[in-house]
């Protein structure tokens, strides 16, 4: 009975031996962890990484914390009317009726999401080879390029499945729809990475394929840059819509305005499909965003910045771009500037003249102010004195038709106005009875309708205020009139006498 039991007890020891040498063979072949497939397993050869939605509210005030709330992306579907009026209560119920397709459940836009590393603010590590040695943690855009050149991280930029090495410049390709002949629409995309290293700048224009003004903008600058003197890299899209641009239309082929759907969805409508490819591929892969637009339907602006002034970075790009006017506005749900901000790129957008003409000032008065922006950031070592500043307006209101006829302007952009100045003139081409537009306060002209036909509720011209950001707050001293105009221009004001 002993030999057995002391033969028992030499098998069991045994098998124990055998199941701890087996189990170390496998956990040593077994890959380090990757990504898991359908079935929950993990692929060889990668590392398995959370991805973390955006928290770009730990970093702000508690005031823009409460106002980056997630909100509808898609946007008002239904505004296909040349200057036509919504009401933004009920956008979503018009747009719905407009077109069925657009208020579809798949339309609906997936979480905002920021990639798990960072570089800068909202630059995926993964757009860089090598390793950064960059700390997770927030760099000021300021201080982006002082801090790479400590870093002296590696600078050959990963963009649409090609590659852009330190130094050199690229024409890429980005395509996200299709003609209905099955043809792919290629839309150019313009990279110039510096040999040193530095934050990535980009700057779309044409989102609204009849304003040009951004476009020539956008080509100037670029082909304007030399690789081996430029910090950090610079990406240019000059006709984002390229199907609108063809057609010298604001919107797409299927009467979508693009800049009402993004982030975008990749299974919902055109205008979501190519929104979220074109926010995925180019936006994503930025550190600061500068959209270009001009005026729509037939009004023109007074170049001028249009910014969330509660946010530290974009009040960098603000100050960067010298004698600019500056209008705070919180972005809205559905524009690039809006998809961009919330998961933590910094953007602003540009708006210089109006729709359908090539305005050489204009043009002018923006590549100044990307060219000095550059500098600023220490991206290109140049010296440009824009003069003084430029005023910055926390409140603005539309004056509107109230009848039907031929406006004729009094005033032009960049006029001083008082409370009563004449603003223009509506006349009835019938009965040649006019009637007079008047300025409900003192500002300035900051858009403007131009000479055309107008019919009643049509925004004829645009006034900033200039005031302290806490009187703006505040509206305890505020009489009911300006309370009726500040409403308007809060909501349908946006859609028609607004260009973003």
């Amino acid at each position: 009975m002993k030999k057995l039991a002391t033969h028992q007890a030499l098998w069991t020891a045994t098998g124990a031996l055998l199941l701890l040498c087996s189990l170390a063979q496998a956990a040593d072949e077994r890959p380090a962890g990757g990504p898991e497939d359908a079935a929950g397993n993990v692929e060889e050869g990668e590392t398995a990484q959370a991805v973390e939605p955006a928290d770009t509210a730990a970093a702000m005030t508690p005031e823009v914390a409460s106002s980056t709330e997630p909100g509808p992306v898609e946007g008002s579907a239904g505004e296909y009317e040349r200057g036509g009026d919504h009401d933004s209560s009920q956008s979503a119920s018009s747009a719905s009726e407009a077109n069925p397709e657009s208020a579809a459940p798949g339309d609906e836009p997936p979480e905002l999401t920021r990639e798990a590393a960072v570089f800068f603010p909202g630059l995926a590590i993964d757009t860089l080879t090598g390793e950064s040695g960059i700390e997770s943690a927030d760099v000021p855009l300021a201080d982006a390029v002082t801090v790479a050149e400590e870093k002296e991280a590696s600078r050959t930029l990963k963009l649409l499945g090609g590659e852009v090495p330190s130094g050199t410049y690229q024409r890429l390709s980005w395509s996200a729809t299709e003609l209905f002949e099955g043809i792919p629409v290629s839309t150019p995309v313009l990279a110039v990475n510096g040999k040193l290293p530095g934050p990535t700048l980009c700057l779309t224009a044409a989102v609204h394929g009849d304003e040009l003004n951004g476009i020539e903008m956008v080509r100037r600058v670029m082909h304007d840059l030399d690789p081996q003197k430029l910090s950090g890299a610079v990406i240019g899209v000059p006709i984002v819509n390229l199907q609108g641009f063809r057609a010298g239309s604001r919107y797409l082929p299927d009467r979508r305005d693009l800049n009402r759907y993004f982030p975008g969805n990749p299974h919902g409508s055109a205008a979501s499909r190519i929104a979220y490819s074109f926010f995925t591929e180019v936006i994503r892969h930025c550190d600061a965003l500068i959209d270009l637009h001009t005026g729509s339907f037939e009004r023109a602006n007074l170049p001028q910045l249009r910014a969330d002034l509660r946010n530290p970075d974009v009040v960098t790009l603000t100050h960067g771009f010298g004698a600019t006017v500056i209008l705070h506005s919180d972005p809205e749900a559905g524009t690039l500037r809006y998809a961009a901000s919330r998961i933590g790129i910094p953007a602003v957008t540009l708006e210089a003249g109006g729709p359908s003409e090539l305005e050489l000032k204009e043009v002018m008065h923006g590549v100044k102010g990307i060219d000095t922006l550059l500098n600023t950031l220490g991206m290109v070592k140049k010296t440009r004195l824009r003069g003084d500043p430029e005023p910055v307006y926390y409140r603005s209101v539309w004056v509107r038709a109230d009848r039907g006829g031929i406006l004729l302007a009094d005033v032009g952009l960049g006029s001083t106005v008082r409370r009563g100045d004449l603003l223009g003139t509506i006349t009835d081409p019938m009965n040649n009875a006019s009637t007079n537009l008047y300025a409900p306060f003192s500002g300035r002209i900051i858009g403007m309708a131009r000479n055309q036909v107008v019919m009643p509720g049509f925004a004829a011209f645009h006034v900033g205020i200039q005031t302290a950001e806490a009187s703006a707050a505040d509206s305890s001293n505020t009489d009911d009139t300006m309370l009726m105009h500040e409403s308007e221009s809060t909501n349908d004001d946006y859609i028609d006498g607004m260009s973003e």
